[in-house]
């Protein structure tokens, strides 16, 4: 995996996630962090169900919490100390994700 050195490229990708996203992420360091709030527990699983099913195909994995509705995130690449490509695109399919539970 590639680490993402260069701020110039976190920033263009950042601002290109906050640019397209409806989700209010934010870039903390060396990771991005996220929160959703659902209707109901069942539309957070649904959520938490559809991401596992894409981060597993990415083989990307996210840190992630769920109180009831609420659901947190943080992503990240360990394998390569910090952000990646991956971490962006996991999040751009998060938030398409969270339409989706959030219509269900």
């Amino acid at each position: 995996m590639m680490r993402m050195n260069s701020t110039f490229c976190r920033q263009t990708a950042f601002k290109a996630l906050q640019t397209q996203a409806r989700t209010h992420w934010r870039m903390e360091e060396d990771s991005l962090h996220a929160q959703w709030v659902f209707e109901d527990f069942g539309c957070a699983m649904s959520f938490m169900n559809s991401v596992a099913d894409v981060a597993e195909r990415m083989n990307h994995h996210p840190e992630w919490t769920n109180v009831y509705n609420r659901v947190t995130v943080r992503l990240t690449t360990h394998d390569a100390g910090g952000l990646t490509h991956l971490d962006f695109d996991l999040a751009q399919a998060m938030d398409t994700l969270a339409i989706s539970a959030s219509q269900s």
